[in-house]
């Protein structure tokens, strides 16, 4: 096969050992190379693909480097006296991380050459940063599926979680960053998901799970980091087909309140490529575009609904690099992800038959690029610019979105009745502009870093309700009697709830930061880092003026790595960091904009012909406490004073070098988060009751505007310590009994990873991992997968006191026990088989109440009530079912197995793999509904807790086939 003695030459080097240590920081959009030689040598690194060549002096101790270094293949040649001495080395550089060949250390052992660095099992002893590298061609010998998250998840510690997200060290799925090429393309509008970019366009990924340096912010979970391929002087085209056809698709098994047979999918993928030099060694291009197409087909859990979807929109992407000169570097990144899943909806009765109801559409993605250029103004002083842009739309509607009308009826189910065919008309297109610049300045033995980024994060939405712009929700009269603060009418059991929801306006965030960072080689066993990295956060209203605004906000990182012996095969390590969370847009937008959300309460008589609620008498006031359709005063509404989210984490590690193709390591990790920014009903300020919701940190102090002569209007600045006050106690007769304030947010995670690598030698490679997690506190971040709240920072968390009293326990991402396990075997040139394994123990079980023993209050809480639950009991008796006290969920095992076979036809490399996830067929339940008592239904248990409302996905094929010239 092509390349075959290249890579092999390659890991030979990588495997040598090494006798000194410089120190071996890099860049996060390339590598570096680094290393010892005798002093006053010069030392040439030439890239042969591209013909890129750098040459620089060693310093007086025989240390040199090479900083942002392209990711790729270099040959390394020492020299003295401007005369050649030994020979050409090869070595691999690869993202965000330095390869260290050391060249010996005087002109008599110049040719004795170790190099480190450039395996997958080789410990880098200068790294305090816990990162996993993987690259496009490892992918290709495993089953992983072509998605960014799912190359994450072959990480220690990474867990599925809700809402399509990954959980890094029991953080939730909304805390994320995700880099391409060094341009941020994490969804910022609510910070889960990301820009969708093919496998085949990507390089090689890193994945950080703990201890990044500076120049990395805005997350308290991890770190995807990911470069693109590029061009080189061979002129290299081909073809590569993806498919994953229904028939190779195992039926999704029913279960109890949820039909799944219907279920199916036809998924397929062209991608044609073409990459080559435009000027020899100086000007190169690589161009893709993906033809797609994607047939979803499934229905709802009652198979009152069924969904026919299409999707069939190409991606392209193209790189162009321009080496100006060996000093000068210039690189430009384009992509489109544009995508419209088009939906028919149909009606289904109870025979089985199906009548076309609606068509939707889903628009998403958008067009990407960047331009980042490198400058290697000395030997010793270097730099990177980067400007960039990046757009993710989201827009939702229908055709027959003018004539729809939503209908709940609560009573029965959260599924819509009558018109279903979509739940709200939304157009949102987001936009990133983010500008960066990254310093690196060698000073003996201290390599300082420092650098600056911003980032304008801009939202235009407008949102709706389809047909009249409002819904109907049909409720049970509560226990109490009383709705919307108001006696029920006599004889009335059931009510409805219009709701009129609507928003539009631009809203903007700016994000910016500068860092700076000292790595000490203090001596050949020893490296010391420290740094530090300033943050500012500001998300402004629909009018452009700042809504929560922090500044200055220092986040230290100190780290250390000893090797005791000196020699590469050992070391010791560990870092301790701040991370800030900057706010999500869809706070800006829920509640800083012209937000109306107008809510009408009236007795409930009956259906109508058509499915909609016959109204009886209104019921209490019209309520706009939520949203008046007006920017109104934030001063009322937000605190003015907010202090930021951010994590502590502390790591310390060990790592061992069994032989020159196995490692092994240990990692104890604790992070521990604090506060949290959400939406707090206040109801007492100290002077008078009120009743406003705030964006403020709960259990905390609250500065705001408010009412002090209790005449409704606010007019003076106030303080709430949160965490003794801001919410009155009724009883059930209305009487005020007490004020009491919100527990404070917890969140702590204790983890050992226990790792074993074996590198491939293009015979086979192995890795395997065992986590043993604890994840505990009240807070399980931004969103909450337990309650499916996914408005990142507007949670029911701290809605009210008694959401989160005596609320402690294990969170909905732990995961006590994770084993992980990926292998590759090649019998010879043309056959390999590949598997990888997944298995964790399955989450806590929590039972969530409607009600609490210290007052009137109905909404949602860990107790509940039974029996004795009557407004006229003289004792309402309730049992505090603490956080995931109510059992876990199974194990669940994910395996998945491929077969490839590799040919070679003159120029043509031929590939046919052969893959199938989840072989065993799982269908386990990883999630169920946790509401013991039904919401507004105080002692009405919930008949439908405990089912499941997720399962994993059946087994499924994957046939792939490529060709490359």
């Amino acid at each position: 096969m092509k390349h075959t003695l290249m890579r092999r030459t390659s890991l030979w080097c990588a495997l040598a050992l090494a006798f000194t240590a410089p120190m071996a920081l890099a860049a996060n959009t390339d590598g570096a190379l680094v290393g010892h030689v005798a002093a006053g040598a010069t030392v040439t690194a030439r890239n042969p693909q591209t013909g890129f060549e750098r040459t620089v002096t060693a310093d007086a101790d025989g240390n040199y480097r090479f900083p942002f270094l392209p990711v790729g293949t270099y040959t390394v040649q020492a020299s003295q006296g401007g005369a050649a001495v030994g020979a050409p080395v090869t070595v691999y550089v690869s993202l965000g991380n330095a390869t260290t060949a050391d060249l010996g250390g005087s002109a008599s052992t110049l040719d004795t050459v170790t190099v480190i660095g450039a395996g997958g099992t080789i410990i880098d002893t200068t790294s305090t940063e816990s990162a996993t590298n993987i690259t496009a061609e490892e992918l290709q010998r495993l089953p992983v599926e072509r998605d960014a998250l799912s190359v994450a998840l072959l990480a220690p510690g990474l867990v599925r979680g809700e809402f399509g997200g990954v959980s890094f060290g029991g953080s939730s799925v909304a805390e994320n960053a995700v880099y391409i090429n060094g341009l941020n393309v994490t969804d910022f509008y609510n910070r889960v998901g990301f820009s969708s970019v093919p496998f085949s366009f990507f390089k090689e990924f890193q994945v950080k799970t703990g201890g990044y340096s500076v120049e990395f912010g805005r997350t308290t979970g991890g770190v995807i980091n990911a470069v693109t391929k590029s061009g080189t002087n061979d002129f290299q085209y081909g073809a590569e087909l993806v498919w994953e056809p229904d028939f190779l698709q195992d039926t999704q098994e029913d279960h109890v309140g949820r039909i799944s047979r219907y279920d199916e999918y036809d998924r397929t993928s062209l991608n044609l490529y073409a990459s080559g030099p435009l000027i020899k060694d100086r000007l190169f291009f690589f161009g893709m575009y993906e033809a797609r197409d994607y047939q979803p087909r499934n229905s709802d859990d009652g198979y009152s609904n069924y969904f026919d979807g299409d999707s069939n929109s190409g991606f392209w992407g193209a790189k162009i690099d321009w080496q100006i000169s060996d000093k000068h570097l210039l690189e430009f990144l384009a992509f489109s992800d544009d995508d419209t899943l088009t939906t028919d909806s149909f009606n289904v009765d109870d025979a089985g038959i199906r009548t076309y109801e609606n068509t939707s559409f889903n628009e998403t993605g958008g067009k990407d690029w960047s331009l980042a250029y490198t400058g290697y103004l000395t030997d010793t002083f270097s730099m990177k610019a980067l400007y960039g842009e990046n757009q993710r739309n989201a827009n939702v509607n229908s055709l027959a979105d003018d004539a729809c009308t939503l209908v709940q009826d609560r009573r029965v189910s959260s599924d819509f009745i009558g018109c279903t065919a979509n739940t709200s008309v939304i157009s949102r297109t987001d936009e990133r502009k983010a500008a960066r610049l990254d310093f690196e300045w060698q000073l003996g033995e201290h390599l300082l870093r420092f650098g600056l980024d911003h980032e304008q994060n801009t939202s235009d939405y407008n949102s709706r309700y389809p047909g009249p712009g409002f819904r109907y929700e049909v409720f049970n009269v509560p226990g109490s009697g009383r709705v919307n603060g108001t006696p029920v009418p006599p004889g009335t059991t059931a009510y409805v709830r219009t709701r009129e929801v609507r928003n539009q306006g631009t809203f903007e965030t700016d994000n910016s930061a500068w860092y700076l960072e000292d790595n000490w080689q203090v001596t050949d066993k020893l490296m010391l880092n420290a740094g530090v990295r300033v943050e500012g956060f500001d998300n402004k209203n629909a009018a452009g003026d700042s809504y929560i605004k922090m500044d200055n906000m220092v986040a230290p990182r100190f780290g250390f790595s000893f090797d005791p012996h000196a020699d590469g095969r050992m070391k010791i390590f560990g870092n301790v960091g701040r991370y800030f969370l900057p706010v999500a847009n869809v706070i800006n937008i829920k509640q800083a904009g012209p937000f109306l959300d107008r809510r009408t309460f009236y007795a409930f008589n009956g259906f109508g012909p058509d499915n909609t609620p016959i109204l009886g008498p209104q019921i209490g006031p019209v309520d706009e406490s939520q949203g008046n359709g007006q920017v109104a005063d934030l001063r009322g509404e937000v605190d003015a004073d907010m202090d930021p989210v951010y994590q502590d984490e502390l790591i310390l590690g060990f790592q061992q070098q069994l032989t020159d193709a196995w490692s092994w390591g240990i990692r104890g990790i604790h992070r521990k988060l604090h506060n949290a920014i959400d939406d707090m009903e206040i109801t007492w300020n100290g002077f008078c009751e009120v009743d406003f919701f705030a964006m403020a940190n709960p259990g905390k102090d609250l500065t705001v505007l408010s009412d002090t002569d209790c005449d409704g209007e606010n007019d003076a600045f106030v303080n709430i310590d949160t965490s003794k006050t801001g919410w009155a106690m009724y009883d059930v007769d209305g009487n005020l009994i007490g004020i009491t304030g919100w527990p404070k947010p917890r969140r702590s995670y204790k983890a050992l990873e226990f790792q074993l690598d074996r590198a491939w030698d293009n015979r086979w490679a192995f890795n395997a991992s065992y986590t043993l997690s604890y994840s505990e506190g009240n807070a399980e971040g931004p969103v909450n997968s337990d309650t499916d709240f996914s408005d990142s920072g507007r949670t029911e968390a701290f809605d009210n006191p008694w959401v989160n009293f005596s609320g402690d326990g294990y969170l909905p991402n732990d995961r006590r026990h994770q084993v992980k396990m990926r292998g590759t075997y090649a019998f010879n040139d043309n056959w390999q088989v590949g598997a990888t394994l997944d298995a964790r123990s399955g989450r806590p079980v929590s039972a969530f109440g409607a009600g609490n023993p210290f007052d009137a209050t109905e909404f949602h809480s860990f107790y509940v009530c039974a029996p004795n639950c009557s407004p006229a009991s003289p004792a309402r008796n309730f049992t505090l079912y603490q956080r995931g006290t109510q059992g876990r969920l199974p194990w669940t095992y994910d395996l998945g197995a491929n077969v490839t076979y590799l040919h070679s036809f003159g120029t043509a490399d031929l590939r046919v793999k052969f893959a199938v996830y989840n072989l065993l067929n799982q269908q386990r339940v990883n999630e169920v509904n946790e509401d013991l008592e039904l919401e507004d239904g105080l002692g009405t248990f919930n008949e439908f807790y405990g089912q499941g409302t997720g399962y994993q996905s059946r087994r499924y094929g994957q046939i792939t086939v490529s060709v490359d010239f």
